[in-house]
């Protein structure tokens, strides 16, 4: 990818209701991403020299269910897809409830850093975000902010993972956002999310932005 093409991002949903015209509409004012946004049943239906085309993979969904398991044929595919995930230098994000999606898979909690993914939810929390690391890309240029969102109350990413954005509230993991390594894939997983009091949100966006950014270097 040269400096004057756009960044091609698969952004992938499923199995969560979220908040479409207004979730869209955070990619829209980002001029260097080129977003594609599909459920996952087409996201794994794809071939794999088009899912290794995308520079950068958000994931929004919301499976429980382990691949391999699955009940649906249109479903098959998803464990030879996802599995396919960090073979090739593309990056990864995880956005919000993405971090709980297959809960009982390794694979899953290998990309996000988090083994055991058990939570507790509470929606409408004032979120004050600390800024852990600020000479990072994500967060350069960001300072402490508060806004309003579902946090999760569960284990906090652990060995192998650099912290960048941080919370005191007790009704939330302290580890808001965090970056590591998978196989030749960046990850960058980022708890917030929730609906549009965080979309709309300034430096919730620019978290977004510059995390996708990131991983496409």
């Amino acid at each position: 990818m040269t400096n004057s093409e756009k960044i091609r991002t698969a952004v992938v949903t499923g199995r969560h209701p979220y908040d479409v015209p207004n979730f869209y509409a955070i990619f829209k004012t980002m001029p260097k991403i080129d977003f594609y946004p599909q459920h996952m049943e087409d996201f794994i239906s794809d071939s794999v020299n088009t899912r290794d085309q995308y520079d950068v993979i958000v994931f929004y969904n919301f499976h429980q269910e382990t691949p391999g398991n699955e009940q649906n044929w249109w479903d098959k595919g998803m464990k030879d897809a996802l599995e396919h995930l960090g073979e090739k230098k593309q990056g990864i994000l995880l956005l919000h409830h993405a971090i709980l999606a297959f809960p009982k898979w390794d694979v899953w909690a290998n990309i996000c850093g988090i083994q055991d993914r058990k939570f507790s939810f509470y929606i409408g929390e004032k979120v004050k975000t600390q800024i852990a690391k600020s000479n990072h890309p994500i967060t350069n240029g960001l300072s402490d902010w508060e806004m309003v969102d579902e946090t999760y109350l569960m284990n906090d990413a652990q060995e192998g993972c650099e912290i960048l954005l941080t919370t005191d509230n007790s009704k939330s993991m302290k580890t808001l956002a965090w970056t590591r390594q998978y196989k030749n894939s960046k990850v960058f997983c980022y708890q917030c999310g929730h609906d549009n009091l965080a979309y709309s949100d300034p430096n919730f966006r620019k978290v977004l932005e510059n995390g996708i950014i990131w991983l496409a270097e």
